[in-house]
């Protein structure tokens, strides 16, 4: 039975560029899951989302219908396996598979830009977004390297504050583990410096709040280290004694569940909720992207979630790209969008 959201607005799903697999998933999540994805609406274009119904299509089946809205709350009244549709005036439309474009850049920044904005005006109940592409975003003018950044732009516009009174984290989770970053889209020399006793303090803060909502107790929270070893005694670096683990240590003080620093290459597996093996931790905090990311991709990107902590909205993604090697060729997985779509209810039930 679908639990809906006690606000009883809709959620939005935003289209990603059209030239990846992001609107495919879309419609397949809509004909393969209509329960769970009643109440949701795709913001996006008309031709757009008609190529993907298009190319999902099945021997012996109708095309997954598009229902364009007059407005966001008639999501509710569309009919299952049928696609409501929030059409942004003048987007442009579909680009060629597989490519690198301008158009589909702006496309898919102008979505999430009118996502945004509607749910922090509370017209919306939560934001699904679906895969854009960094470097069709950067050419269409956008200045944010990704969907994190732009979000919480957009709320610190909305909120009338800088940027560094809004903080944000990425978390990557699915069955088995959940991880929250210290930094994100960010050069590897840019996220060593940001490994800084604010910044880690901040980062254990955050996951704190934000897991506490949803566990209803204190997370047990596992610091990864930055070195090797966790620098093994300074021998290997000394951030972890100079930086980490004071800030644990801080974090402790004022009643966090907080451990560590661990071992990189040990302390996911000991946080990872597997048959017969329940985890120490609840989350691990990463002290960068791909210390943190490719733990949870490996285990598969079909169940994984990204979630935005510290935004005033519920933000989910799916937990890929847009993966234009096989897109417009009926081959992309749905499930981490369904997933995605899962866990922000779950999100708003708390």
């Amino acid at each position: 039975m679908l639990k809906i959201n006690s606000s009883g607005l809709p959620i939005a799903i935003t289209q990603g560029d059209s030239a990846g697999i992001g609107p495919e998933t879309i419609v397949q999540a809509f004909r393969d899951a209509p329960e769970l994805l009643r109440g949701c609406f795709v913001v996006g274009e008309v031709a757009t989302l008609r190529r993907a119904a298009a190319s999902v299509l099945r021997p012996g089946e109708p095309l997954v219908p598009l229902a364009v809205l007059d407005h966001p709350a008639q999501a509710w009244e569309a009919p299952p396996r049928c696609v409501p549709l929030w059409p942004v005036p003048d987007l442009p439309g579909p680009q060629p598979w597989g490519q690198v474009s301008a158009l589909a850049g702006q496309a898919a920044g102008q979505c999430v830009q009118w996502a945004a904005r509607a749910a922090l005006r509370g017209e919306v109940a939560a934001l699904v977004t679906a895969p854009l592409h960094k470097e069709a975003l950067a050419a269409a003018g956008f200045s944010y390297p990704g969907h994190t950044e732009l979000l919480q732009a957009e709320a610190a516009q909305h909120a009338g504050v800088p940027l560094a009174q809004m903080p944000v984290r990425m978390m990557l989770a699915n069955d088995e583990l959940r991880v929250v970053l210290v930094s994100i889209h960010v050069a590897l020399r840019q996220a060593l410096e940001a490994v800084t006793f604010a910044q880690v303090l901040q980062t254990l803060e955050i996951t704190h709040h934000a897991l506490a909502r949803v566990l209803g107790r204190a997370p047990r929270i596992a610091v990864a280290g930055l070195n090797p070893h966790a620098g093994e005694g300074g021998l290997m670096g000394c951030e972890e004694i100079d930086t980490i683990a004071p800030a644990v240590a801080q974090a402790r003080s004022a009643g966090l569940d907080a451990h560590g620093p661990f071992a990189p290459d040990t302390v996911f597996m000991r946080a990872r909720h597997a048959p017969g093996h329940p985890g120490e931790f609840d989350v691990v905090v990463a002290m960068y992207h791909d210390q943190g990311l490719i733990p949870v991709k490996y285990l598969g990107v079909d169940k994984g979630v990204n979630v935005t902590l510290g935004l005033p909205l519920v933000r989910t993604s799916p937990d890929h790209g847009t993966a234009f090697d096989i897109a417009g060729q009926g081959k992309a997985d749905a499930a981490s969008l369904i997933e995605a779509v899962r866990v922000a209810r779950q999100l708003l039930a708390h």
